[in-house]
């Protein structure tokens, strides 16, 4: 497979308007199986009771606050060692969906944490290292925003990106660095004690939002070549065509 032939945005372009209906309808039916798993079939936890059940949203969003910054700062490492417009654009495609997981993740965690803990917020360092990195991905939006040379624009907030990559680590480990309320990992290489529905209804759940994510970073960056692109011949045309 020639990977250089997909950084050409032209063929991206129709590639991703090929994938985006697989990807959206997987999302949708991971979704809903995930959901009735959760909320129906799942057991109620002998310690938490129902209450619980706000892990098979949280758990994912989480996962993905963290996931979808990871792939935004590879994505630009690659573009600064390489120019590689795509880079840039999947980027910039990706952050809005990682600032709505993570504050997904602060809002079902504070919905969980009052009933558990007592209080809606604790200055916890889960918690904490979680809303920076909310403030991370908001800060980079703004900073594209702000900057009108769209290259200049790209490369500023690829080393931002991949500064603020440290914080990611700090949000894994820190219930392990610092003594914390938050709980521990459920899910760890030596295995789970989670019953066999409650961690399929989490892993459906979080095979939707990667379904989501892919399918949504493709739908935006088709616009950013549009936007892009829109001096060239063949975008002229789809716009016309339109």
């Amino acid at each position: 497979m020639n990977l250089y032939h997909y950084a050409s945005p032209v063929t991206f372009y129709h590639l991703a308007g090929k994938l985006i209906p697989w990807f959206a309808w997987s999302a949708g039916l991971c979704t809903l199986a995930g959901l009735y798993i959760s909320f129906f079939v799942a057991p109620t936890d002998f310690q938490q009771g129902e209450a619980y059940r706000i892990i098979f949203i949280h758990v994912p969003a989480a996962w993905m606050s963290m996931f979808i910054y990871l792939i935004m700062a590879f994505w630009g490492a690659i573009g600064l060692a390489f120019n590689t417009r795509m880079s840039f654009m999947m980027a910039r495609a990706l952050a809005p969906t990682g600032a709505l997981f993570t504050f997904i993740a602060l809002w079902t965690g504070a919905w969980w944490g009052k009933p558990m803990w007592g209080a809606w917020w604790v200055w916890d360092a889960r918690l904490t290292s979680e809303l920076i990195l909310l403030f991370l991905y908001v800060g980079i939006i703004a900073l594209w925003a702000a900057i009108d040379d769209v290259r200049r624009g790209d490369r500023a907030g690829a080393l931002l990106t991949l500064i603020g990559a440290i914080n990611v680590p700090i949000i894994y480990f820190s219930v392990k660095w610092w003594n914390t309320l938050h709980q521990g990992a459920s899910i760890k290489p030596s295995g789970t004690s989670m019953d066999d529905a409650m961690l399929q209804g989490m892993l459906i759940m979080a095979f939707a939002s990667w379904f989501y994510t892919i399918a949504v970073a493709l739908y935006r960056v088709r616009g950013l070549i549009l936007e892009r692109e829109r001096q060239a011949e063949w975008v002229k045309a789809i716009l016309e065509r339109d």
